[in-house]
């Protein structure tokens, strides 16, 4: 019973890790947020008088 719950446990958590970095992947190079990340990597460049 233990070995069956802890492979069950062990693989679900691996497809829910996988599933969110495939999410994340998906959100960092969508067209839609690409100007926000333009915007976001320009913030150290910036002047602090503005």
């Amino acid at each position: 019973m233990y070995e069956t719950l802890s492979s069950f446990a062990q693989t679900g958590g691996l497809l829910l890790f996988v599933a969110a970095f495939i999410m994340v992947l998906i959100y960092t190079f969508s067209p839609e947020n690409r100007k926000g990340f333009d915007e976001a990597e320009q913030i150290p460049l910036r002047d602090e008088d503005e």
